[in-house]
């Protein structure tokens, strides 16, 4: 079944337009009188209409609103609706050529919640009722509201977990599904520069570009922010289309009217930017770790994708640009540094901002920007390096190497912990204390050195992210923190975190809107932390190689501990892998590619070995790195042939 086929429109999705292509129902009730269904304006989620549904004590029969497509291709779908209600039973169901194919009964707090149904494939001319239905509640006021009802195409890549964990397998499967229903179909007509405060219809339409859902989901756009920490996810999904015309977009935006800034927001037609963040090309929101987090995450799409239009182009341009034109641009707010150090010096985020933190701290200066920068020209090295351009790989490794040296030696000044700097502000004051993104960035993009003074920054994170006053409010915001201790081999506290925000995925967001598991972000991103994170994934595709590194939780009680964990039909580039850690002393990879293909693998483990078992025979064991205690071996790996590598104290 392909995915760029003929979209599957749904007429009249958000209700705008009255009850266009909808066909309302009522329902007699006990007594006397109908239980009755159309459109409202009294609660939409976006937009100024939603679909309405009598629920009433007594009701006989059920209320519904229900539109019926015509399949114009082959095609697998997702389909997804914001539901609310309240003393009501209810249904959001799918039929097929008149056979129920899914269904949900959405649970109802009063406010609006995201359910998606996956996995619906149909043919050419198969007919599909989308359909809402409300049966009686337990009072004479009960009711469901209906909005957003929308289509995306089938996930491209069928990726799947096993475990010893029930845990893990659940939060998979669960973030999995959720992210299905983010995606955009490409040619799809929807509305541009929606956001929460448009109580209105859509004054724009334009067809959708390949993309996903990446910010707000009551703003119809995608997020710079959001954006690169989804790709990696994204790519494990099979999106690499969506990836490539998103960064895209954002690397294109960044022109000279704009001094080379990307803008924030960029509507689902990938070429407008989204109204609510962009007042003029002068006045856009812009935080500085943004630039050169995009850069870091074209070179990881390009890792997983071997995808060779990140090294030409619109996107190798603004790589180069924003490494070397953009610094040169942006440093110098403070005199005296050896090195470029980017800072702004704006008072808000439309006047251009240091940190990705939005309190209204003034900074030039911030720990997430200038570990953002670090990991930009590592990224522009990767490219580099992928075009034979040694002069610019050996002049960005030494640029990454001279800020790192100077933020250790110099810029974090001489604490450590809460102690450690982690921003200035204009007078060139060092600030420091907990700094949230400017806190954790740092050893999250690895800029601090491995010792004491990292792990004591750990430390501090963990402490401030467990207190009442450190959380962040924001579901999202934490998101981070399973990356940052994954990376430094804290593969519990990196758990326990992941595990915490799938468990408050029902609850509320900050913003009171949706719940925390409606923010899209949480699950690309628990996609990619169960791949990259656990299972220790460094993917290069252009190279047919593959680094693996198990980060399982052995450790603590049953619900906690993580004994082995299988990950099936993982893309990459043009091929796929399934790979097993059973605890982190034995790894099993088999690749899946055309006859006379092979892979270069590094199998990794955590710890200190002299021998390896390879396939059951005994052989010297690697040393990669230094001070990390990480050894192992590299072999070839054929497709179809499984090979197992194991690591035991001899």
């Amino acid at each position: 079944m392909g995915r760029h086929t003929a979209p599957l429109i749904v007429v009249n999705p958000g209700f705008e337009d009255g009850a266009k292509g909808w066909t309302f129902k009522g329902a007699p009730v006990d007594g006397g009188g109908e239980a009755r269904s159309g459109v409202g304006r009294s609660k939409p989620f976006s937009g100024a209409l939603h679909a309405c549904l009598d629920a009433r004590i007594g009701q006989r029969g059920i209320t519904s609103a229900a539109q019926t497509v015509t399949a114009a291709a082959n095609g697998v779908y997702s389909l997804s609706a914001w539901v609310a209600g309240e003393d009501a039973n209810a249904r959001f169901v799918l039929r097929r050529n008149g056979r129920t194919v899914a269904a949900v009964s959405p649970v109802f707090d009063g406010d609006y919640r995201r359910w998606t149904l996956t996995d619906v494939e149909l043919h050419a001319e198969d007919r599909l009722e989308i359909a809402f239905e409300a049966s009686g509640g337990d009072t004479d006021s009960g009711w469901v509201a209906v909005d957003g009802v929308m289509v995306s195409p089938g996930l491209p890549a069928r990726p799947r977990v096993a475990s010893s964990s029930r845990e893990v397998v659940e939060i998979f499967d669960w973030a999995k599904g959720k992210a299905a229903g983010w995606v955009q179909q490409c040619g799809a007509p929807g509305p541009l520069d929606m956001d929460e405060t448009s109580h209105r219809p859509p004054a724009a339409e334009a067809e959708y570009a390949p993309s996903y859902w990446a910010g707000y989901p009551d703003r119809t756009g995608y997020y710079a922010r959001d954006t690169a920490h989804q790709v990696s996810g994204a790519h494990i999904l099979g999106l690499d289309a969506e990836n490539h015309t998103m960064l895209r977009s954002f690397a294109a935006s960044a022109t000279a009217e704009h001094r080379h800034w990307p803008v924030w927001a960029v509507n689902f037609d990938a070429r407008t930017p989204l109204a609510i963040d962009y007042r003029s090309a002068q006045e856009f929101v812009r935080e500085l770790p943004a630039p050169f987090e995009l850069v870091e995450k074209c070179a990881a799409a390009f890792r997983w994708s071997g995808d060779r239009r990140y090294l030409d182009g619109v996107l190798w341009d603004f790589c180069r640009r924003t490494t070397e034109d953009f610094v040169a641009q942006q440093a110098g707010r403070l005199a005296g540094r050896p090195v470029p150090v980017a800072g702004a010096a704006g008072t808000h985020i439309f006047d251009e901002v240091a940190t990705y933190n939005e309190s209204g701290e003034r900074l030039v200066e911030a720990g997430d920007a200038v570990a953002t920068q670090y990991r930009a020209y590592l990224a522009v090295a990767a490219l580099a390096d992928a075009r034979d351009d040694t002069e610019l790989v050996r002049a960005c490794r030494a640029r990454a190497a001279r800020l790192r040296a100077y933020v250790n030696s110099g810029w974090t000044g001489p604490g450590s912990g809460a102690a450690m700097t982690r921003a200035y502000r204009a007078d060139g004051t060092a600030v420091s204390g907990w700094g949230k993104e400017n806190s954790w960035f740092l050893p999250l993009k690895g800029v601090l050195e491995s010792g004491a003074r990292n792990d004591a920054c750990l430390d501090f994170i963990q402490r401030q992210a467990l207190s009442a006053e450190g959380r962040p409010g924001n579901a999202e915001a934490l998101t981070y923190l399973p990356d940052a201790f994954f990376r430094h081999g804290r593969s519990e506290t990196a758990w326990q975190w992941m595990r915490h925000i799938y468990n408050e995925r029902d609850k509320r967001h900050a913003t009171k809107r949706f719940v925390n598991g409606d923010y899209p972000e949480l699950s690309f991103t628990l996609v990619s932390q169960l791949v990259e994170g656990l299972m220790g994934v460094e993917p290069d595709a252009a190279r047919h190689a593959l680094t693996t590194f198990p980060r399982l939780p052995v450790g603590g009680g049953p619900e906690e501990s993580v004994q082995w964990v299988e990950a099936a039909d993982i893309p990459l580039g043009g091929d796929r892998f399934t790979l097993r850690h059973d605890g982190n002393t034995s790894t099993t990879l088999t690749l899946y590619a055309a006859p006379g293909t092979h892979y270069r693998w590094e199998a990794r483990f955590p710890g200190t070995y002299r021998r390896v078992l390879v396939d059951g025979v005994d052989l010297p064991a690697d040393r990669f790195g230094t001070g990390d205690g990480r050894t192992g071996t590299t072999l070839t790996v054929r497709p179809g042939e499984p090979r197992t590598v194991r690591v035991e104290v001899i």
